[in-house]
């Protein structure tokens, strides 16, 4: 099979000429350069932002930056960016900052209409550190920092000392801030990693991504998915391996590996056609959903609806994790962003739970009331308000300890199990492990046509 990965390397010298395709704007100097050029294979904007002053952007800069995102959506291309950029040149004064105002609405622009992929090559503050928050992928390389107040204005409002690096380096947007998707060690792996990106995804929101043949059988058994169920109901397993036998050749490209661990995303292929994937990690805090993970759910869930990538999500998952800390800092808001993100989407979804799937975590999770296309369980699918011990602590609170225990056992017994979901239409089927590739597959091949009309308003209003 020909996957992304096997796509021939981007040379590393990625700096935009009338060799590698047709530059734009090419005498007017300064820090930005682009042009619509071969990459990967595939046709681009390509832009570079670095070299004199440091990458700092003159009003033209700005400019430039505007143009190259205004063509890539007049052309519906993607739109693949190179930033290093001390931010707005001094000695221009209030032009520099207009001219990243308007780089700024030429990206809100093409936001979900073709994909904007960044990729961090040195220092990026200020306002052009904010644009890499208005892409849909960021891969940074080892030794960056991107932050929008430096060390220096901390120090002088907080007193705190810190490095570049413990500010906005790689590890911290991998695993602190979730702003980076991917780090890569140099250059040409980035330019790898943004190849196989966008192997997955189709040039604009009109089309759906291309695929690839595929040598992997879509009907391959995977007994080895159920074998990682523990025996316990409080048995940790790495979701990760039922990801990996559902997708062809077991290869996955995980965004956001490192943030919100307790909930994985990553881009697949089933029998060649592209996919997104969604799972709670029993691994992490048991799978239960947080702000980080409601967040990067959300946006994952929203990209992937965008651009046209059919969703699988497999769940187990108890709930929400509980605390003060979370309710205060917005708990609801931030729940809501995944419900939110999968209740419009259109593209076809299909949901699997593999074992917990209670309460309120039930619900977001591509629920049947959510509007998915097709839900399956696994034998061990336990769906329910909650577990048995949480159920008998409120509903038989005078119970001594005999009872409670024989209460919690017919609990389980009558409600935590997938039969009773299927009986009321919430489940379609219960299936065998060892069938969910098959199962997936040929749900998605169902699925290949399904359009949804959504009705005309200027915008939804997305809960922040």
């Amino acid at each position: 099979m020909t996957k992304p990965t096997d796509l021939a390397p981007v040379p590393k010298d990625a700096s935009v000429n009338v060799g590698d395709g047709v530059g734009l704007r090419s005498r007017t100097g300064g820090s930005v350069a682009f042009g619509v050029r071969e990459f990967a294979g595939r046709r681009v904007v390509f832009a570079e932002v670095g070299g004199e002053n440091r990458g700092a952007l003159r009003s033209a800069d700005g400019e430039n930056l505007a143009i190259a995102a205004r063509t890539a959506r007049e052309k519906r291309i993607p739109l693949v960016c190179f930033m290093a950029s001390s931010g707005a040149a001094i000695d221009e004064g209030v032009g520099a900052v207009h001219g990243w105002g308007a780089a700024a609405r030429e990206f809100v622009a093409c936001s979900g209409l073709v994909p904007i992929v960044f990729s961090v090559t040195g220092p990026t503050v200020s306002g052009p550190a904010l644009l890499l928050g208005l892409a849909d992928l960021v891969v940074m390389i080892d030794e960056t920092y991107a932050f929008v107040s430096g060390p220096q204005m901390v120090r002088q409002f907080t007193g705190e000392e810190i490095s570049n690096e413990g500010l906005g380096g790689t590890s911290m947007h991998g695993a602190t801030s979730g702003v980076a998707h991917f780090i890569a060690s140099n250059r040409e792996e980035a330019e790898n990693l943004i190849a196989e990106l966008l192997g997955y995804l189709p040039d604009h929101a009109d089309v759906a991504p291309t695929g690839w043949a595929c040598a992997d059988s879509v009907n391959r058994p995977t007994p080895e998915a159920g074998e990682l169920i523990p025996d316990t109901p409080t048995g940790s397993y790495d979701v990760r391996g039922v990801l990996a036998a559902v997708a062809d050749d077991g290869h996955l490209l995980e965004p956001r590996a490192n943030w919100a661990t307790n909930l994985v995303t990553a881009f697949a292929s089933v029998g060649g056609r592209p996919v997104g994937l969604v799972a709670n990690q029993p691994q992490s805090v048991a799978g239960t959903l947080d702000i980080a993970a409601s967040q990067k759910g959300g946006r994952f869930v929203a990209f992937c609806d965008a651009f046209n990538l059919p969703l699988v999500t497999f769940v187990d998952t108890s709930g929400f994790y509980p605390g003060k800390d979370l309710e205060w800092r917005g708990m609801i808001r931030y729940g809501a962003q995944m419900a939110f993100a999968y209740a419009r989407a259109t593209v076809p979804r299909i949901c699997v739970t593999l074992r917990k799937s209670y309460g309120g975590a039930y619900i977001v999770m591509d629920s049947r009331n959510m509007g998915n296309d097709l839900m399956l369980a696994w034998p061990s699918a336990e769906i329910a308000v909650m577990g048995a011990k949480g159920a008998v602590e409120i509903l038989h609170r005078d119970a001594d300890d005999a009872q409670r225990e024989s209460l919690a056992s017919a609990y389980e017994d009558r409600l935590l199990n997938p039969y009773i979901a299927a009986e009321r239409g919430s489940v379609d089927r219960v299936i065998d492990p060892a069938d969910t590739r098959s199962e997936v597959a040929a749900a998605l091949e169902v699925l290949v046509g399904k359009r949804e009309r959504l009705p005309r308003r200027r915008h939804d209003n997305t809960p922040l």
